[in-house]
């Protein structure tokens, strides 16, 4: 196991789980996916299922937990076959709402893929999880070369202990990850596995200059390259991604104020704005509300453009796929863009909410 820092633990589902492993990797393999070997190797040895010791599973009126301490050995299989099915897992939910999950193995390995570490690299992940892809960061580059940063200690803390289960010991941070991690500052690459609305500018100046910055933004995933002077720019992956949003520690408002009144006035307002453009997208046409890539586009202009705009710019550009589409950073000026950086279709992306 290259990279670990530790031994791990004992583990009772060492044999069976190496089977039903090696099953994922050959799926993913087959599938077009880690094709390099070193990726291939960290993706075979590192135990997805002592990250995900407990996860739940969409079911009629809410989730059902399964769990490796179930009293019913049939259970239990079922867990751990679970485990290393191709399909993100809900790891921890809060009153009925999805708050961390662990992201499906092969979109990991397209992002990981994507990411281009060269040996030597220090990585800065921006949503710790369940520890899992710092875990596989650190098989390929090693312990001392991972940061991951999560909000909260209730997501940090069972990280580190799956992480030194497995053997692994990166830095685990607990902080706002929209502020990167300055005091390991710079990094050669950035990748986020949660979805923000705009990229902060903290993550392009902790970044070296020639670094990549791996983003999930609306329902796509953006690749950046960092130019220097607080400046970045790239293009979306043809992969679609769906991601839990990134929570931070801001704005205040999100997280209540001292004027109760005016807070609830406000999530009534976006409570409206959320109603009509919901109605003026359903007057669209069926081609369009059908078509995951005009769902994209809306996405990633929500704000700029209304429902109308997008569908007149999506059919006069004959239905554009993710590729087409890219994001430029300047200070704390950033917009998406179609076809080009400076061409007549770009729109500003909004503030990080």
């Amino acid at each position: 196991m290259s990279g670990s820092g530790t031994e791990p633990r004992s583990d009772p589902y060492a044999v069976e789980a190496a089977v039903v492993r090696a099953g994922l990797v050959r799926l993913i393999t087959l599938g077009g996916g880690l094709t390099d070997t070193r990726w291939r190797a960290a993706f075979a040895e590192v135990p997805r299922h002592l990250f995900v010791p407990v996860y739940y599973v969409g079911v009629a009126g809410g989730y059902e937990r399964r769990a490796a301490d179930h009293s019913d050995p049939e259970r239990r299989a079922e867990w751990l076959r679970g485990a290393y099915v191709d399909s993100a897992l809900a790891t921890h939910v809060r009153h009925g709402e999805l708050v961390s999950s662990s992201s499906q193995p092969s979109l990991m390995a397209e992002m990981l893929a994507a990411l281009r570490v060269e040996d030597g690299d220090e990585v800065l992940e921006i949503g710790a999880g369940t520890g899992y892809n710092a875990a596989l960061l650190s098989h390929r580059l090693g312990d001392e070369r991972i940061t991951t940063v999560d909000l909260d200690e209730e997501i940090t803390g069972p990280a580190r202990e799956h992480l030194a289960a497995a053997g692994y010991r990166p830095l685990v941070v607990t902080g706002d990850g929209a502020l990167g991690c300055p005091e390991r500052a710079p990094f050669d690459r950035i990748m986020a596995t949660c979805r923000l609305p705009s990229v902060p500018p903290a993550w392009v100046a902790q970044c070296r200059t020639g670094g990549l910055i791996l983003t999930p933004l609306g329902t796509g995933l953006v690749l950046l390259r960092v130019t220097g002077e607080g400046r970045a720019e790239g293009r979306f992956l043809s992969t679609p991604a769906y991601f839990v949003r990134l929570r931070s520690a801001a704005p205040e408002e999100e997280h209540g104020s001292a004027d109760g009144a005016a807070s609830e006035e406000r999530a009534e307002e976006r409570a409206e704005e959320r109603a009509e453009a919901w109605a003026a997208t359903a007057a669209l046409p069926r081609e369009a509300l059908r078509d995951e890539r005009f769902h994209f586009l809306r996405a990633l202009s929500a704000g700029a453009l209304d429902p109308r705009g997008a569908y007149e710019l999506w059919r006069a550009a004959r239905r554009p796929h993710r590729s087409r589409f890219g994001v430029t950073v300047e200070g704390d000026r950033q917009w998406a863009w179609l076809d080009a950086p400076d061409g007549p279709h770009r729109w500003p992306l909004p503030p990080r909410d």
